[in-house]
């Protein structure tokens, strides 16, 4: 039986308060946009989970780097665990991006150059899931899924810069866009920032001793079928 786990949930217990504050910032602290109005509050969500998905590909990435080097089981945990994680929040991201957009410009979606990378993102990582089901032996698994992570970060790079290497109706986050930022919406943002990265954290704990306790079953299931 696995122990309680009081460190995992002393930082869940600190993510929720984080959002807690994060939320009470973007609806009572931060001031409302001048040009879009209320619909500019799904800034920071939408902000904050592009981050944690683009950060959780970039620790896929370096724990399949690592599993290649060292070949241990931790890595490809590491690995798994965070591109799960990512994949959600990339899809939030996706979701509160399409409402904002509505407002914005007017359609939910449209095929501009960050927009369509933001499509391929979410289908080459979602096929990451699909590779690992589709092999049995384990250790081939690990490593046709870190070598697929390491590839499949090409991705985040691409969305990140695709605003400044092309013509495209997504604003450019980091110059303000459209927005007029004030210091408050600043304020805000980078506190749903660090809300969201502490819950990835949260998550990825939690998400990691899930996958160890399926490794531990998967043992006693195979000790107990050799004693037969």
């Amino acid at each position: 039986m696995m122990k309680r786990d009081y460190p995992g949930l002393v930082l869940l217990a600190l993510s929720d308060m984080a959002i807690l504050v994060a939320l009470i910032m973007v609806f009572a602290y931060a001031p409302r946009e001048a040009t879009m109005g209320d619909v500019q509050r799904i800034f920071y969500f939408h902000v904050a989970s592009a981050w944690v998905g683009f950060f959780a590909f970039f620790v896929t990435f370096i724990a399949g780097i690592g599993y290649l080097a060292r070949r241990t089981r931790r890595w490809d945990i590491w690995a798994l665990s965070s591109e799960e994680i990512g994949l959600t929040f990339i899809t939030m991201a996706v979701l509160t991006g399409s409402l904002w957009a509505r407002k914005a410009w007017g359609t939910f979606w449209t095929w501009e150059p960050r927009l369509t990378i933001t499509a391929v993102q979410l289908l080459v990582y979602i096929a990451y899931g699909m590779l690992r089901t589709a092999i049995v032996e384990p250790e081939r698994k690990a490593r046709f899924a870190a070598v697929y992570g390491c590839v499949a970060f090409v991705t985040v790079p691409l969305s990140w810069f695709a605003i400044r290497w092309w013509r495209t109706i997504h604003p450019d986050i980091m110059a303000g866009g459209d927005m007029a930022v004030t210091p408050r919406m600043a304020h805000t943002l980078f506190v749903s920032l660090g809300a969201f990265t502490l819950l990835y954290f949260a998550l990825l704990r939690q998400r990691m001793r899930f996958e160890w306790a399926a490794d531990t079953l998967a043992r006693l299931r195979e000790q107990i079928e050799g004693d037969d």
